[in-house]
């Protein structure tokens, strides 16, 4: 049997898996090749089941808590107003390409999340991820790198301009040109560099499902059947598995053990849930400005002397206590944090929805979810109608309940389930479901390199 030399894995943002095995199996050949020649399954994501964090998650197998990430935007401290993005900065966990590299072999990373600003390059080359502000900041390692890629391939996409758009015909150009362009650099490096492990992940798949769900699925609520977009999100799937052979065509697949994996996967939107003013028809958050009509929630505006609690929008809902001695002006007594912490979380839990139906919401304490807590997390965390409804931060709406997302037109949440393929002679046929967690180590354990033991997954290999 051939040895396992190298690793590759192609990362899909937001690929879901029924689509991938079930609905459109037999549309999608190289995929399907793939997963018949190995392993395959569902693919646990991370809680939140997001692209920031999930993505590190999976290449540090460290747990959100551990990261000291909870989601794109973060407490830098436990002030109101301290937020920020979540980049590479914050990442103080080794991930798997520094792993490789500490062994001395060589990597080839491309737009996998969190990789903007390079303050660790690897060893190897790097193409930052679409959280970099543009290409005329340093989106590359080695620098020159950059120019190389605009010779071959025109100017470097590193998002869609913008996903959250009425212009559908516009957004579907633009995410067949950009994963055209990732695929093109990603061959290119392939057989222009040494390496080991090669990590590349393509955003398109995520933004298309945000964009074009509701043309597709009879169960959305604007569904309508037989419209011009009904298979845009089915041919950009037989597109990106196109791009997906083309790209195997680069690779020793004797001596390669291929990944396919997903971050998280996908469903429908129901709706939106109005936290912000749920919290302030309950008592628990008051604003200095009488509401007189929806407007964005401003932590300014906050009256924090009579504000208990206030929230977060998002694909999932976060909640902080206004805690006596943690906040600036905190109000809840610390004797008094933790029945406020489980009276809300049950309140929570027990909403039903505009029908009067139980929405099934689930509200976690974050020391209930990770291994070990860092850096300043939300007091719960909230996921709304099972990933059916998003959580929405504005506040002033006509009712807690919305159908509009807030910020522009958007179809689809995130699933807890994403998806793997794990592909090579090697390996042992047929399903076996796993976590994102597992991928690291079990990448290591192919390459024969140490799995180091705090590492929250476990090897696949020799299932």
């Amino acid at each position: 049997m051939p040895k396992v030399e190298k690793v590759a894995i192609i990362g899909l943002d937001c690929a879901e898996p029924s689509l991938v095995f079930e609905r459109w199996r037999n549309d999608l050949p190289n995929l399907r090749r793939l997963a018949e020649s190995g392993l395959w399954g569902n693919l646990e994501s991370s809680m939140p089941p997001i692209t920031v964090p999930a993505w590190t998650c999976m290449a540090s197998s460290k747990d959100p808590g551990t990261l000291g990430t909870y989601g794109f935007r973060n407490r830098r401290d436990w002030s109101y107003e301290n937020l920020g993005i979540a980049t590479n900065l914050e990442v103080r966990q080794p991930r798997l390409w520094d792993y490789v590299g500490r062994a001395g072999k060589e990597s080839i990373i491309v737009g996998v999340p969190q990789t903007f600003p390079i303050v660790r390059p690897p060893h190897g080359c790097m193409v930052t991820c679409f959280l970099t502000p543009s290409t005329d900041s340093p989106y590359t390692h080695p620098p020159e790198l950059a120019a190389e890629i605009t010779e071959l391939a025109g100017p470097y996409m590193l998002d869609v301009e913008k996903f959250r758009t009425d212009d559908k015909a516009g957004l579907l150009d633009q995410l067949y040109k950009m994963t055209a362009q990732r695929f093109q650099v990603c061959r290119h490096l392939l057989t222009t560099r040494p390496w080991t492990l090669f990590w590349m992940v393509e955003m398109g798949i995520d933004r298309i499902h945000h964009g074009f769900w509701q043309f597709m699925d009879p169960r959305h609520h604007r569904y309508q059947p037989g419209g011009p977009l009904e298979n845009a999100i089915h041919d950009y799937y037989v597109f990106v598995d196109r791009q997906i052979g083309e790209l195997l065509t680069a690779l020793d697949l004797d001596h390669t053990a291929l990944w396919v994996v997903s971050d998280h996967g996908a469903k429908r939107m129901d709706g939106g849930f109005c936290l912000n003013d749920w919290l302030i028809r309950e008592g628990l958050l008051v604003m200095k400005t009488p509401l007189a009509g929806p407007r964005k929630f401003e932590l300014a505006d906050v009256d924090w002397d009579r504000t208990k609690v206030w929230g977060e929008g998002g694909y999932y809902g976060r909640c902080f206590i206004n805690r006596a001695g943690r906040e600036p002006c905190g109000i809840v007594p610390a004797d008094e944090y933790e029945t406020l912490r489980a009276t809300l979380g049950a309140r929570l839990e027990a909403i039903c929805d505009h029908q009067g139906r139980p929405m099934g919401n689930r509200a976690y304490r974050p020391e209930d979810l990770y291994e070990t807590v860092h850096g300043f997390p939300p007091d719960l965390i909230v996921i709304f109608g099972d990933l059916h409804w998003r959580s929405v931060g504005t506040i002033g709406n006509p009712d807690v309940y919305t159908f509009e997302n807030d910020t522009g037109p958007d179809d689809a949440n995130h699933a807890m389930q994403g998806l793997y393929i794990l592909a090579h002679a090697s390996l042992t046929q047929g399903r076996l479901d796993a976590s994102l967690y597992d991928v690291a180590p079990t990448t290591l354990a192919l390459l024969g390199l140490n799995v180091p033991t705090e590492l929250r997954g476990q090897s696949l290999v020799g299932c």
